[in-house]
């Protein structure tokens, strides 16, 4: 009975870090994909990187998080704050510069 606690941290943990692993890679997945379809002109109209260094630094990041194959090493979260830098900064941008609206 002593045995059974370790054994179900352990799955436990498993579970966790499979969750924030395929996390890691959904987002930083669309980041990148959002990144590859959008205008390069676009890019320097917001005033951030161009296309290709975001395209760059999303790609890296993701292929390192797959061979590292975990979310919590240096590059796994380097890719995440990565991409939800692009995502909730550069792609909001992108999306004001095209509506013409702007945000509310």
């Amino acid at each position: 009975m002593a045995n059974a606690a370790p054994i179900f941290v352990f799955d436990v943990r498993f579970v966790i870090e499979l969750i924030l692993f395929v996390f890691a890679l959904i987002v930083q997945g669309v980041a990148l994909v959002h990144a590859v379809t959008q205008r390069s002109d676009a890019f320097p109209a917001i005033g951030t990187l161009p296309k290709g260094g975001w395209i760059a630094i999303l790609a890296v990041t993701l292929l390192l998080t797959l061979l590292t194959r975990s979310t919590l090493s240096i590059f796994g979260l380097i890719g995440v704050a990565a991409a939800l830098i692009y995502l909730l900064d550069v792609r909001v941008g992108l999306r004001d510069l095209g509506d013409n609206r702007g945000s509310w």
